[in-house]
C-alpha cells in the first residue's frame, strides 16, 4: 500500500500524485502558494524513502557518522507559472540533478497533466552541530544507482 503513497521512481525521477483539498486552497479556491512547498517536501521525502534510504534507517546510520545532524533546504529557485484549483491531481515530480559535497541539487515540478504549474531548483544540505558535512555515502550510492538504471 505505501507504494502508492510514496509515488514511485521511474526513469530516474521521482513521481507522486497529490490531489488537491479544500484545506490546500485560498479564498479564490487556488492552490495557497505556501503548500506547494509541502507537497515538493513530500515529494523529497518520498524519494528517499524509494531509493532505500528512508529517513529513519538514514537517520540511524547518519547520527553514528555524525551526531546531532539534520538536511536543512539551503536555497529554492521557484517559479510559479500556473494555479492548481480544489479537487485537481497533481504529480510531482523529483530528480536530482547533483550531490556536490555537503549538498544536494534537486530539480522539482508540478504538473496537471502535462501542464507545468510549478518548477522548483532546491539546494538541500546536510548539516551537523550547525556545520556542513558530505552527504551520507548510502544516499549518494543509491541517487547514483537510480540516475544509472534510467539511463542518465
Amino acid at each position: 500500500m505505501s507504494a502508492n503513497l510514496d509515488g514511485e521512481l521511474r526513469d530516474g525521477r521521482h513521481t507522486m500524485p497529490v490531489r488537491v483539498y479544500y484545506e490546500d486552497t485560498d479564498f479564490t479556491g487556488i492552490v495557497y502558494h505556501a503548500n506547494y512547498l509541502r507537497f515538493m517536501e513530500r515529494g523529497r521525502s518520498n524519494y528517499l524513502r524509494l531509493l532505500g534510504a528512508d529517513q529513519c534507517s538514514l537517520f540511524e546510520a547518519a547520527a553514528a557518522e555524525a551526531p546531532g545532524f539534520a538536511f536543512v533546504v539551503r536555497s529554492m529557485a521557484i517559479e510559479f507559472r500556473k494555479p492548481a484549483r480544489m479537487d485537481d491531481v497533481l504529480e510531482v515530480i523529483t530528480a536530482y540533478e547533483e550531490v556536490k559535497g555537503a549538498s544536494i541539487m534537486l530539480h522539482q515540478r508540478v504538473l496537471r497533466a502535462d501542464e507545468l504549474l510549478i518548477e522548483a531548483h532546491v539546494r538541500v544540505a546536510f548539516v551537523c552541530e550547525g556545520r556542513a558535512r558530505p552527504i551520507p555515502k548510502p544516499l549518494r550510492v543509491a541517487m547514483k544507482a537510480e540516475q544509472d538504471r534510467a539511463g542518465g
